[in-house]
């Protein structure tokens, strides 16, 4: 059996996440492996860096698989970019050996989520993007994702579903910054709850218009009461863009996306 990795991006809109559900629900998991098995002519089983909500998306969600099917490299990504829908694509694909494990040997996972701040909602960017019409106060907002880094308890911005053991996470990178009319929150942790970023991304907004100052984010992350945080925004604008793992894997380098937002990496 030959273990390979590959990176997937997809539109998340019309999927109920990630993963395999029920019989009968859009995942992009089984679309992915339907795609792949067709090529080996056998089961193909795929195991992801991360799960993503319902209507989240990605731009370089890293899985892996091991197939007995014998096929050049070139072969599995046309065939299965052939096979699938126009909303998921295979980016690369690369053989590893059998000590790779797409979700076990990931260091951290990487998120951006993308607001459009403008007067008007965008309809070529439906189901892409959080529209904010409001005014923001974005210094207040930086300020508040500072605070972010480092290790704490994120009780405050977990879903009441969570199935996490525990709520420490250890956020390495946290950024808010413009980008024409876009507004991109990038954080980096070496694990994320259910709802992490969504929550966290509610909060800094009702800190934007001015609802609550930079320093509730301190309160919330002591407090540790999902009850006393911000509302879970949309998932339209959240993309898994990264996974890390050690250096000894080299998987292939790739820009970060969303693709079609040229942002600096």
């Amino acid at each position: 059996m030959q273990r390979y990795a590959i990176g997937i991006e997809f539109n998340g809109l019309h999927y109920r996440g990630w993963q395999t559900q029920q019989a009968g629900v859009a995942s992009v998991q089984l679309t992915l492996e339907n795609a792949l098995s067709k090529i080996a002519n056998h089961k193909v089983d795929l195991h992801a860096a991360g799960r993503t909500d319902a209507g989240v998306h990605a731009s370089n969600m890293i899985a892996h698989f091991d197939t007995s099917a014998i096929r050049p490299e070139r072969g599995w990504i046309m065939g299965a970019n052939t096979l699938l829908p126009k909303d998921i694509a295979l980016r690369w694909i690369q053989p590893m050996d059998t000590h790779f494990h797409a979700r076990f040997k990931a260091c951290a996972r990487r998120y951006r989520y993308i607001i459009y701040q403008h007067r008007f909602r965008p309809a070529s960017l439906y189901g892409q993007v959080t529209h904010v019409y409001q005014d923001l106060n974005v210094d207040n907002m930086i300020k508040a994702v500072d605070k972010l880094v480092g290790t704490h308890n994120f009780t405050s911005f977990r879903a009441a579903a969570c199935q996490s053991n525990q709520p420490v996470r250890q956020v390495t990178h946290a950024r808010l910054f413009r980008h024409g009319a876009f507004l991109i929150l990038d954080i980096q942790a070496n694990g994320f709850l259910h709802h992490m970023v969504r929550n966290i991304v509610g909060t800094l907004l009702e800190i934007g218009t001015g609802e609550h100052e930079p320093e509730w984010m301190d309160h919330l992350l002591a407090i540790q009461d999902r009850n006393q945080a911000g509302i879970t925004a949309p998932p339209d604008g959240l993309y898994f863009i990264q996974a890390y793992y050690p250096p000894e894997f080299n998987l292939p380098p790739v820009d970060l996306g969303p693709v079609w937002l040229n942002l600096p990496e």
